[in-house]
């Protein structure tokens, strides 16, 4: 998919310094995740909404 995602925000449990993602969501809903430091040149990995659902459900349920 190649989209357009807006509002992008760095995710809290990134380390500012080093290893850091942004979150961001497309005008046709999907989900947009990528490396800060690549903005502009880096892949975008994209999820649907019932995709983003289950890879968020997936990293809590981990974290136990």
């Amino acid at each position: 998919m190649n989209q357009h995602y807006s509002r992008w925000r760095k995710s809290s449990y990134s380390n500012p310094s080093t290893e850091c993602i942004e979150v961001g969501r497309s005008s046709k809903g999907t989900i947009g995740v990528r490396d800060t430091r690549q903005i502009g040149v880096g892949p975008v990995l994209d999820f649907t909404p019932r995709e983003w659902l289950a890879f968020i459900k997936a990293i809590r349920s981990s974290d136990s």
